[in-house]
């Protein structure tokens, strides 16, 4: 998705700075116009607006605290969107870490996959100073279709992606386990997969996910490693908030059963391949 806000802004005339560990990825930058230079403080110095796309809470650390991340280089009265799927509570650590170095944090997650973000229709939430907000919003409407204002509290827009993204998980594994049972019927899957599309059993994620299911097509758009990322933080949270989470933990066992059996890389439409894999194995048994 990275690379996606990187295509986006170029298009909408922003001069782009980007960088990557990878350097395949900082190559498809490049050649997507960006300039890449060599350390995440280069960027902080290059950009007065600095978006972070990384996996987890340790990879914003290295990018923000790093010996060569944005606090680290000096570069005050930079804004920092946070736009990757993160605990809120990690989220809300982040401005009064970043305070001293004169680093501002937005709380601006992102959801729709890289498809979204290279057209820029992104979803993006956004949580904090109302000031930052828009002197942000140029960037944000070249990156994305629909933008919800949460709040002025950074960790707001954490808080709402992980409700979303709990509520992604468990469709996406009840989906899973609908069409193993449908298999063990048999029914055939695709017309009973446009049923479901066409009534109330359909989701959102269903009709992304679950043709690519059935054509047999893993290759990953978006990681169930990175979904079961998401559902572990929901559950944490909702321990932590006393709230019932039942339903996240059931996704999450879902999604760490996929991971166990190798298919963390894999796009999360994999688990409608591993849901029918158990019930075989069980029908063998």
């Amino acid at each position: 998705m990275g690379l996606g806000i990187v295509v986006s802004l170029v298009r909408n005339g922003f001069p782009v700075v980007a960088r990557d560990v990878r350097p395949d990825a900082n190559a498809r930058a490049a050649a997507a116009g960006a300039t890449v230079p060599d350390s995440s403080a280069a960027v902080a110095h290059a950009a007065g607006i600095v978006i972070v796309v990384v996996v987890d809470a340790k990879q914003v650390d290295e990018v923000l605290f790093g010996a060569d991340g944005v606090v680290a280089s000096g570069a005050r009265g930079r804004i920092v969107m946070i736009a990757s799927t993160l605990d809120p509570d990690y989220v809300r650590s982040l401005p009064p870490r970043c305070a001293d170095a004169g680093v501002t944090i937005l709380d601006t997650p992102i959801s729709g996959g890289p498809a979204k973000a290279h057209a820029g229709t992104m979803t993006i939430m956004v949580a904090g100073p109302a000031a930052e907000r828009e002197r942000c919003a140029g960037v944000l409407a070249a990156i994305a279709g629909r933008r919800f204002e949460i709040s002025d509290r950074v960790g707001d827009a954490a808080s709402t992606k992980i409700v979303n993204n709990l509520l992604a998980a468990a469709n996406l594994a009840a989906a899973a386990e609908a069409l193993a049972l449908a298999e063990a019927l048999g029914l055939d899957l695709a017309a009973t997969a446009n049923v479901i599309d066409a009534s109330s059993g359909g989701s959102w994620i269903f009709a992304d996910r679950v043709p690519r299911a059935l054509a047999g097509d893993y290759a990953p758009r978006a990681a169930a490693r990175i979904l079961a990322k998401d559902v572990g933080i929901a559950c944490d949270v909702g321990k932590r908030a006393g709230a019932d989470a039942t339903f996240a933990e059931a996704a999450l066992r879902a999604f760490a059963d996929a991971v166990d059996a190798g298919y963390g890389e894999d796009d999360d439409a994999v688990l409608v391949r591993r849901a029918r894999e158990r019930l075989a194995r069980r029908s063998s048994g």
